[in-house]
């Protein structure tokens, strides 16, 4: 049996209208997708400084958030001059040990290479040698070719990379002076009250997601830094350890600890590394200590911390994180858990109310009036007085 569906002109243009303007929306947010990052990190970073912006306002004259946001700029740009000041000066010193070193990392190549040549003999592996060889050379010439446009390239991405940094600082700045200008007019175009006070709600449990999450990783990162630091100040009494190495040590713990789920291994990788330029086994023990800190720290420091802040299980957090850094990189993976936790935020919500209307369902069928039982009172005639 066959079915004939009649379908109009006007239905048929309006679907594919509908389908090309889908397929065109994906793809201006593909190519809009740096302008997207930045102003995600721009809001994100914008949530996190609110309260301590709104807490500097109250104690000022007039409770100007103008000048409140620019003492928060002007303390976050102290802070990160601090760390430039004493980060930057141990790590060129530590590049200038290396390249100090470097010539008898060389010499000691060069007499495992004779040998490795007598090796070579011994076996008859010239040919096999000289392929490699040739192959190394061949590549490592197209590389030395591409030298100039990988420095102007290099140069290209450090230059746009200050331009984003700079918008990013500006766009966060104005969200904090105007956002809540903007929060009372939306807030104001509300006629319905009641369901302008659940979206209220709804909103601020977003906000505190975000903000305590800010806040509990910060302290976390804090904590990892101070502990990484005081370790390998702790090291340079017992190895030949410079001990202004501890600060790169928790500058880089903190920046890479913000990152979830893989930052604080990152960063424990690149501070071995560090340490074993100087020192074997100095290397070796801060990778005892790191393991047993991460232990400490995923079981105890981070579950008290950020308890009842995101509320979110091991595997959506991951899923999270995944995502986050395969869509948008590092940025991604470190925004996705709050994004993570305001969708759940989101999704409690709409269960809350589909669990209400059901309720209210069921409810109103109770007073169905078909199930009712009606009862007819007859009126009581009057007797006739007997004449």
């Amino acid at each position: 049996m066959r079915t004939r569906i009649d379908i109009d002109t006007q239905t048929f243009v309006r679907f594919w209208l509908v389908v090309i303007a889908f397929v065109l929306g994906l793809y201006a947010l593909h190519m809009a997708t740096t302008a997207l990052i930045i102003l995600g990190v721009s809001f994100f970073l914008a949530l996190a400084l609110s309260l301590p912006v709104a807490k500097i306002a109250s104690f000022l004259p007039g409770r100007s958030r103008v000048a409140a946001t620019a003492i928060a700029y002007i303390a976050v740009i102290a802070i990160l001059g601090a760390v430039i000041f004493l980060v930057v000066p141990p790590i060129i010193q530590q590049s200038a040990r290396f390249i100090e070193t470097l010539p008898s990392v060389v010499d000691g190549s060069i007499s495992q290479w004779r040998g490795l040549n007598n090796l070579i003999e011994q076996y008859n592996l010239q040919t096999q040698v000289n392929d490699v060889l040739a192959t190394v050379q061949s590549n490592a010439s197209s590389w030395a070719g591409n030298v100039g446009q990988n420095i102007v390239a290099g140069i290209g991405s450090f230059f746009n990379f200050v331009a984003a940094l700079i918008l990013v600082l500006v766009l966060t700045f104005l969200m904090l002076v105007e956002g809540p200008r903007w929060m009372t007019r939306i807030w104001g175009l509300y006629t319905d009250r009641e369901r302008r006070t659940k979206h209220q709600r709804i909103i601020g449990r977003m906000y505190n997601v975000v903000t305590g999450y800010v806040t509990g990783q910060l302290t976390v990162s804090s904590i990892g830094a101070l502990f990484a630091g005081l370790t390998v100040f702790i090291l340079s009494f017992f190895f030949a350890i410079p001990g202004d190495l501890a600060f790169p040590t928790a500058a880089v713990t903190f920046l890479l600890s913000l990152i979830p789920m893989f930052g604080a291994t990152i960063g424990g990788v690149i501070i071995t590394a560090l340490l074993a330029f100087n020192s074997i086994p100095a290397a070796i023990i801060y990778v005892i200590y790191f393991v047993i800190y991460q232990q400490i720290e995923n079981n105890f420091i981070s579950p008290n911390i950020q308890a009842k802040r995101i509320e979110l299980s091991a595997l959506a957090v991951l899923a999270a994180v995944t995502i986050g850094l395969y869509m948008f990189g590092v940025v991604g993976g470190i925004i996705a858990i709050p994004i993570a936790g305001s969708l759940r935020v989101l999704l409690d919500e709409h269960l809350a109310a589909a669990k209400q209307r059901r309720i209210d369902g069921n409810n109103g069928e109770d007073d169905d009036p078909a199930d009712m039982t009606v009862t007819v009172i007859k009126p009581k005639k009057n007797k006739k007085k007997a004449a």
